[in-house]
Parts: structure tokens; C-alpha cells; sequence
């Protein structure tokens, strides 16, 4: 199955933790990384009273089913050592799954497509990039990022080698 995850973070080193989270992804037997957005600095959303965020999106196939996938997601997170205080608040690394191939999934905790995703620029200007004829709700990835604007989005790190980079090197 082909998955779309949102992943981010504003403590710490975020680009660091992002780049550690898609190789735990890839490192797995049951999911294979396949396509990184570049790195983008974007505002808080939500909650403004905090440091800007580093994102991306990414593609990954797997045989999991959506929710073990959000389990491997939140297991990667407490592995980076992820804590849960506040909504929208700060964080070391975030990793959202925003699509699951064509599924819908309204459930307690587990919400696909994403909620929110098609609000917000730090999601789709990255998923643009990687998937630029993805259609969510019947509806072009396009059209989305078109009505919400770059919202003050910056992209830092162009193509995917951002993610491969040796972190103990140098920092974005």
C-alpha cells in the first residue's frame, strides 16, 4: 500500500529527528521509503507562541495495515524520545500518516484522510512536490495548495538528500 506521512518538529534538531525517523521507516522489511519532499521551515500553526517548524512529506509503500503503520509512526516518535504535553505545542519530531492509499478511516484515533491536512501549506506544498497529480476528496493536491497559499512556507533544502545527510556535520 502507498502512505503519505507529514512529518516535523521545532526543538531540538527536527531536520536530524526527520532524517532518523525515515530510515527507521526504511530500515523495516514491511515499509520501504520511496519519495522525500525537500526540507521546509514553516510558522507554528495552531499554537503561535513557539519556534518555526521544520517539515516534509514522504512516500512510503508498506504491508501494514493503516493502523500498525500509525503504531510504527508512534513508536519511532518515543524512540526519538517524543513527548506529548500540549496540542500544537513544540516537539522534538511529529510524524502524521495523512493518506493511506485510498482509504477512509474515521475511527477514535486514527483519522485518513488527515483532518486537517488540506489547511495547511506545511503539508501540501510538500506533498505537491512529490505527488503532483494525487487527488484527495475527489479534488487535485494542486487545488488545495492553491486556496490555502504558502502561508510563509521556506523551502531550505531542495530534493530529498537532506534526509541522507550525516547530521553530526553541519545543521540546516
Amino acid at each position: 500500500m502507498r502512505a503519505y506521512l507529514g512529518l516535523g518538529g521545532n526543538l531540538g534538531d527536527p531536520a536530524a529527528n526527520m532524517a532518523q525517523a525515515l530510515r527507521l521507516l526504511d530500515s523495516r522489511d514491511d515499509t520501504t521509503v520511496e519519495r522525500v519532499s525537500s526540507l521546509y521551515r514553516t510558522k507554528p500553526w495552531g499554537k503561535l507562541d513557539q519556534p518555526d517548524f521544520l517539515n516534509a512529506v514522504a512516500c512510503v509503500t508498506t504491508a501494514l495495515p493503516a493502523r500498525e503503520l500509525l503504531g510504527v509512526c508512534l513508536d519511532i516518535e518515543r524512540a526519538l524520545k517524543r513527548e506529548r504535553r500540549e496540542r500544537w505545542g513544540p516537539r522534538l519530531i511529529d510524524i502524521d500518516v495523512l493518506l493511506y492509499g485510498d482509504d477512509t478511516i474515521r475511527e477514535r484515533d486514527l483519522e485518513i484522510p488527515h483532518p486537517r491536512m488540506t489547511d495547511r501549506a506545511f503539508v501540501l506544498v510538500p506533498l505537491l512536490e512529490i505527488a503532483p497529480d494525487l487527488i484527495i476528496g475527489g479534488k487535485p493536491v494542486a487545488d488545495y495548495a492553491e486556496t490555502v497559499g504558502d502561508q510563509g512556507i521556506e523551502k531550505l533544502a531542495a530534493g530529498d538528500s537532506w534526509y541522507r545527510t550525516d547530521w553530526s556535520e553541519g545543521r540546516v
